[in-house]
């Protein structure tokens, strides 16, 4: 039978040195020495340690220029009707009981101005015009009063009249344990505790006391120096907790 062979060598095409077997060639990294790797190590946690310090200092600038403008940078001849209390004394962790019965503490008031009086729970008659002369600060600050709270911190057992209530509105009052209170506030010198208005700053510091008996004449000094120091922290304190 004829016909053409099924298979043919020529048909096939030529092998080329692609198709040939050639070795494999593996290059191989040397890896760095224990000491090396501790050594990078280190380096990266320095380097992460700076980023977090640069981090820090840049949020709490604005604070820290804030209060170097109002305490350093000041025209002269200015004065502060309120003394400065150097070094400022953080809010303690000392409980505290709401009127309602609610406990709470004074660490809680943090973030927010706050402008303290403290008296019994009678309130006679020097008392009653210290809530009257905070409401009214408070109110005389207008669009900037939402971040002040005016503060009573009662330092007795003694309850509060009811007659006083409705006057309290807009206030927070809490009863304090008297001897927790005075390692945290002083009065001035042959002054009593009760005698004064306090200032604390959204931070936590007790930082300004009024001087002893304010009153309606002398009040607008101390709102000078409440605008004063909402001016230096407004780029900030925003108003709430």
């Amino acid at each position: 039978m004829s016909g053409s062979k099924l298979s043919d060598a020529s048909s096939f095409p030529p092998k080329t040195g692609s198709l040939e077997d050639h070795p494999l060639g593996l290059t191989v990294h040397s890896l760095p020495t224990p000491q090396e790797a501790v050594g990078d190590a280190g380096r990266r946690t320095v380097l992460g340690r700076w980023k977090m310090l640069a981090v820090m200092l840049t949020c709490a600038a604005p604070v820290i220029a804030s209060y170097f403008t109002y305490y350093v940078v000041r025209p002269e001849g200015r004065r502060n009707f309120g003394a400065l209390i150097d070094p400022q004394r953080p809010l303690p962790d000392q409980a505290a009981v709401a009127l309602d019965g609610q406990a709470s503490s004074l660490k809680a008031l943090k973030g927010q101005w706050l402008l303290l009086s403290v008296a019994g729970g009678a309130c006679d008659e020097a008392c009653q015009k210290h809530l009257y002369l905070q409401r009214q600060l408070r109110e005389t600050l207008g669009k900037e009063k939402d971040r002040v709270d005016w503060v009573w911190l009662v330092n007795d057992d003694a309850p509060v009249p009811e007659a006083l209530r409705p006057a309290l509105k807009g206030a927070t009052v809490l009863r304090v344990d008297a001897a927790q209170l005075s390692q945290w506030l002083a009065p001035e010198a042959s002054h009593q505790l009760a005698e004064h208005l306090y200032l604390v700053d959204p931070i936590g510091n007790w930082m300004m006391r009024f001087p002893a008996n304010l009153d309606l004449a002398t009040a607008s000094n101390a709102k000078r120096d409440l605008d004063r120091l909402l001016r230096a922290s407004s780029s900030w304190d925003e108003p709430g907790r």
